[in-house]
């Protein structure tokens, strides 16, 4: 059980840390990804898609600081529960959308499961509607007179 919670634990600081490739360094070549609400392709969250394995892992990261502003990021970890190889991370995200300046939170809940060191389980639930308004475009409004 300590070896998950360390894992765990590095995981967390490395994402903290901007460490996208050292985040990417704790997972197994093959992972079990879940990040892909909806179906079909959303151009304003290109980040939220299926994955599979390690060498995808630090473009997501990537991406998510891409599309918000990581000095107004206030995510919080609330409580890191771990049985065996199964960890869920519970806690809060607040993001600044880049494009928009719209400010968002979301609770959110992490499942990783760590085999040998290395993770292999990564399965996020958030607010996704709340996540998908924040990124809309705002809409122009007609000044003229």
């Amino acid at each position: 059980m300590n070896a998950t919670r360390e894992t765990v634990a590095e995981l967390l600081g490395r994402m903290a840390k901007g460490d996208h490739d050292g985040a990417a360094e704790l997972f197994a070549e093959e992972i079990d990804w879940q990040l892909d609400w909806p179906e079909g392709e959303h151009p304003a969250t290109p980040w939220i898609r299926r994955r599979t394995g390690r060498g995808d892992v630090a473009g997501h990261f990537r991406m998510l600081e891409e599309y918000h502003v990581p000095e107004l990021n206030g995510t919080s970890v609330a409580r890191i529960l771990v049985d065996g190889p199964d960890a869920v991370v519970l806690g809060h995200i607040r993001q600044t959308v880049r494009a928009n300046g719209r400010a968002y939170t979301s609770p959110f809940a992490l499942h990783l499961t760590v085999e040998d060191g290395l993770i292999t389980r990564y399965h996020i639930y958030e607010d996704s509607l709340t996540v998908a308004r924040a990124h809309r475009p705002i809409p122009e409004t007609d000044i003229s007179e």
